[in-house]
């Protein structure tokens, strides 16, 4: 079935005239202060330059290993999480963005996850992005340095706002690192930059990435397990393929990552496009195996979009009477997965959903 969006914190209709774009992002200003690889520019992550204090791309400091080979290494120290899980807020999911980075500016203020000003609202509020951040629409990037901001100023307020791994971040991943380099796709050979273009890349999207964006993205995690909700991107038993815990999947994800191979990368690109393991007859079945595998009582993903998991047809262009009508997460496989894909990319919607959902 198909539930509606829950209530969030009280907060006034607004539409996108709402919203203005923060001063920084009209004009670039160059600080002294900056760190290298975070200097100011328009639509930046971080005002002025500035680092913000306590600022981590990731939980973890896992070397990032650039096209050039295993010598191209660079480390970023993080700090240890300081938040007690006792003071921590209500939990918020996104599903897949794909650059409507408009769609998820309006998603997140009629939840009053930000103010006009595309600021972090929520005081210690928990919000995950289920993955697919780029690719498809206009602003991929500015949606990434979006969520790196608010990553930085919900940990201030006592929250957190954080992000898993996607098929379309190990594939902007690869475009970057391999390019035209020959991968054994197991149907003959393939490339990651066609592969890139034939799943949505835009240009303006890699001519923007900077090494801030691709640290942040190769050090997402996989999986995650948040007050009984197994979180994670793709509809599929695939990461049983990398670890018997949570922990053993993410290391693994990221071993994947740091080896720069680009056989093994297509292999884990390959594995994490696959989808509907949950849809079907079976799909209770393999639901539990990740559950007893992992934890949490319900499975929450993105990657599959909701008009097709209920055999719904939509269309690019959303032409009308085409518009697919998703109002909230789909629930299925017996009660135990929730489907966060709105479709935004076929004219859907962009799905913000606080947990738990009603059973």
């Amino acid at each position: 079935m198909t539930q509606g969006a829950g209530q969030g914190p009280a907060v006034r209709t607004a539409t996108l005239r709402d919203f203005r774009v923060p001063p920084y992002a009209q004009v670039p200003v160059q600080s002294q202060s900056a760190a290298p690889g975070h200097e100011a520019r328009p639509g930046g992550p971080f005002p002025e330059g500035e680092v913000p204090e306590g600022y981590t791309p990731t939980e973890r400091n896992l070397p990032v290993i650039g096209r050039g080979g295993p010598g191209d290494t660079l480390e970023v120290a993080v700090a240890p999480e300081e938040a007690s899980a006792a003071g921590l807020g209500p939990l918020y999911v996104v599903g897949d963005v794909h650059g409507y980075l408009e769609e998820l500016v309006a998603a997140l203020a009629e939840k009053g996850l930000i103010d006009t000003d595309l600021h972090w609202a929520a005081g210690n509020a928990r919000l995950w992005f289920l993955g697919d951040f780029t690719d498809r629409g206009p602003d991929g990037i500015g949606v990434i340095d979006l969520v790196m901001r608010l990553s930085a100023e919900a940990a201030a307020a006592g929250g957190y706002c954080k992000a898993l791994m996607g098929n379309h971040e190990l594939l902007l991943l690869g475009a970057k690192r391999f390019g035209d380099t020959p991968v054994n796709s197991g149907a003959g050979t393939a490339t990651f930059q066609a592969a890139w273009l034939l799943n949505g890349g835009q240009k303006q999207d890699m001519d923007r990435l900077e090494e801030v964006h691709l640290q942040w993205m190769a050090r997402l995690d996989a999986v995650v397990e948040e007050d009984g909700h197994l979180l994670l991107h793709s509809d599929t038993t695939a990461y049983l393929e990398y670890g018997s815990t949570i922990a053993d999947v993410n290391d693994a994800v990221h071993e994947v990552l740091t080896r720069n191979d680009p056989d093994q990368c297509w292999d884990l690109f390959r594995k994490f496009t696959k989808r509907f393991a949950f849809r079907d007859e079976a799909g209770p079945m393999a639901v539990r195996e990740l559950l007893d595998a992992y934890g949490g009582q319900r499975v929450v993903h993105g990657h599959s979009p909701i008009p097709y998991l209920l055999g719904e047809v939509g269309t690019e262009d959303g032409g009308e009477g085409e518009r697919p009508r998703v109002e909230g997460p789909h629930v299925y496989a017996d009660d135990l997965a929730i489907a966060m894909d709105g479709g935004v990319t076929m004219a859907g919607k962009l799905l913000v959903q606080q947990l738990p959902l009603a059973r």
